[in-house]
């Protein structure tokens, strides 16, 4: 074929390509016959996700700024859209307590209409990193920094519920100046209604789990307070109307000059709604016995959802991990549970807007205070803060940062210590040893001693020569002295950068400046082109200083000591 037909057929080859790949992130017949496989276990799941999912959708949409009737909008279309196009067939998606956090400080700062677009721009670029394969990094992100972000979360929301659960109002910029003002606000004219009542239903919900794990009792407990603040008049603030159907506002107008503010929050809430569906269908697929969820559809539908959500007034939304284990519990087996947990949320809220409009806020805080304690697993914690110090260290800054900072700020700090220690030990593993093999490739005391004697010394490199572990032990070899050769053994090397090869021509050029031959054995394949460009063939007494294997430098070195008239295998196949 030529050059003029592959430019003429190559747009035609990038449309067909772009098209198979939306085709594959599309969800395929085989994940759709899933909802064959025992409807009515899903149908019961999905109702009893409902019921668990009512009252934190009121919650969140109440704590993002934007109502609760957002909330509900969001957990009935994002839950819908999100499980017909996701990638995981027991994911349950709606707002979180997660997302709410990063939310408010936009709605503080640019107010909640904007919201809606930050929403969209997160879906677009939901809808990219599905688009470009980035779902398979997910794996790499290290089990400290996952916990650490899950328990800066739980206090965030703890924090956030503190005004609520007092009854008063805070003041401040940050979510824990904002829970000390209303702390203090209390104390100065204590009212005790709203503290007993969040109590009430976060001491509820907390005994539920440890006897009753299976009930849905957080529906019940805010229920319960509802009548109770109904029966005796009690002056606690509810929910203010829901409208009896789905609110549909039109997105605001927004100047292009003020939408590069937005971009940075939208990175923020995109970079959320991928960490925690991913880290939410990981827990799904651990909790189930044969499910695998796709990472890249799972971005998609999460995508989609994004984007469709602000067009009925919905906030940004992501997986729940706590309705999606809920679901799992519950015998879900395929993404039916998900799309019926939305359908029965639609059709409690359109029938019974004025009894879930007199829900007390105290009642939702206690709801958000339990799930809070519930967040974290206090045994991984434990655990991982007795591993290693390093784990540790990474759990506290990401959690600390999470809380004082942003969650996606912390989870980058995390990442830079998980880099930091992991580099140590990658560091501490790369060892340089001196070592004879003979041509049986064993160890040999007396023959190593006696290559010593003849001023020869075999060194062997292990481990990933890099730019954290090449200054390392190769500074040991600039000190060598008495000796006239030095064999580097290359083949145990697994990792070769250009800072390692750097330092290594460096090493080299110092012995060979001092009179020592360096000659190089069992160089990778993969490592020459590195080696080569970098000048470490260049800084060789001789370029073909370099062998296949280690007895046979070895043999060059000592026809070279004893001034034997010598060339190496790689120079005689050249003449």
């Amino acid at each position: 074929m030529s050059l003029l037909q592959r430019l003429e057929l190559a747009p035609r080859m990038r449309a067909e390509r772009a098209w198979s790949r939306f085709i594959y992130l599309l969800p395929g017949r085989a994940e759709l016959a899933t909802i064959r496989r025992d409807p009515k276990r899903d149908l019961i799941a999905g109702i009893t996700v409902a019921i668990v999912a009512l009252p934190l959708a009121l919650a969140f949409g109440i704590t993002s700024g934007l109502g609760a009737g957002a909330g509900i909008v969001t957990a009935v279309i994002a839950g819908a859209v999100a499980a017909t196009f996701g990638g995981s067939n027991l994911q349950v998606s709606g707002p979180t307590g997660a997302m709410t956090v990063v939310l408010v400080p936009i709605v503080a700062k640019f107010g909640g209409s904007v919201v809606l677009v930050v929403g969209l721009l997160a879906g677009l670029i939901l809808l990219g990193l599905a688009w470009s394969g980035a779902g398979r990094y997910m794996r790499y992100l290290p089990l400290p920094v996952v916990e650490g972000f899950t328990i800066g979360i739980a206090l965030v929301i703890a924090l956030q519920q503190v005004p609520s659960a007092l009854g008063v109002a805070g003041t401040g910029d940050k979510v824990a100046l904002v829970a000390i003002s209303a702390g203090g606000a209390w104390l100065a004219h204590p009212q005790w209604a709203e503290p007993l009542i969040a109590l009430a239903v976060a001491g509820t919900m907390l005994l539920a789990v440890r006897w009753r794990p299976t009930w849905p009792v957080s529906l019940a407990a805010v229920i319960f307070a509802a009548i109770g603040v109904a029966a005796f008049h009690l002056a606690v603030p509810v929910i203010g109307a829901i409208p009896a159907g789905l609110p549909a506002p039109a997105l605001p107008h927004i100047e292009w000059s003020s939408l590069s503010n937005l971009i940075f929050p939208a990175v923020a809430v995109a970079a959320l709604g991928a960490l925690e569906s991913l880290l939410s269908a990981t827990v799904a697929d651990g909790m189930s016995v044969d499910e695998h969820h796709n990472a890249d559809k799972e971005l998609f539908g999460q995508g989609l959802a994004n984007l469709v959500v602000p067009f009925f007034g919905g906030i940004p939304a992501t997986a729940a991990i706590a309705r999606t284990a809920v679901n799992v519990r519950s015998g879900a087996r395929s993404r039916l549970s998900a799309l019926t947990h939305a359908i029965v949320l639609l059709v409690v809220v359109m029938a019974l807007a004025p009894v879930v409009a007199r829900i007390p806020l105290a009642a939702l805080a206690g709801v958000l205070l339990a799930t809070a304690f519930l967040m974290a697993e206090a045994s991984n914690v434990h655990a991982l803060l007795r591993s290693t110090r390093g784990d540790a260290a990474v759990l506290i800054l990401t959690a600390a940062a999470t809380v004082v900072l942003d969650l996606v700020t912390a989870v980058v700090l995390g990442l830079v210590l998980a880099g930091f220690f992991a580099l140590q030990q990658v560091v501490r593993a790369t060892s340089l040893d001196v070592e004879h093999i003979d041509h049986a490739s064993e160890v040999d005391d007396a023959a190593e001693a006696a290559l010593l004697a003849e001023n020869i010394v075999a060194y062997r490199l292990e481990g990933s020569l890099f730019f954290g572990a090449a200054h390392t032990f190769l500074l040991d070899l600039s000190d060598v002295s008495n000796v006239q050769v030095v064999i580097l053994r290359m083949s145990r090397v697994a990792a070769l950068d250009a800072t390692g090869a750097a330092v290594l021509a460096d090493t080299i050029a110092g012995l060979e400046s001092r009179g020592v031959t360096v000659l190089l054995s069992g160089v990778r394949p993969q490592h020459e082109q590195v080696l080569s460009r970098l000048g470490v063939y260049a800084e060789l007494a001789h370029e073909l200083h370099v062998f296949p294997s280690t007895p046979d430098a070895i043999a060059h070195a000592r026809r070279h000591v004893h001034g034997i008239a010598h060339n190496s295998p790689i120079e005689r196949a050249a003449e």
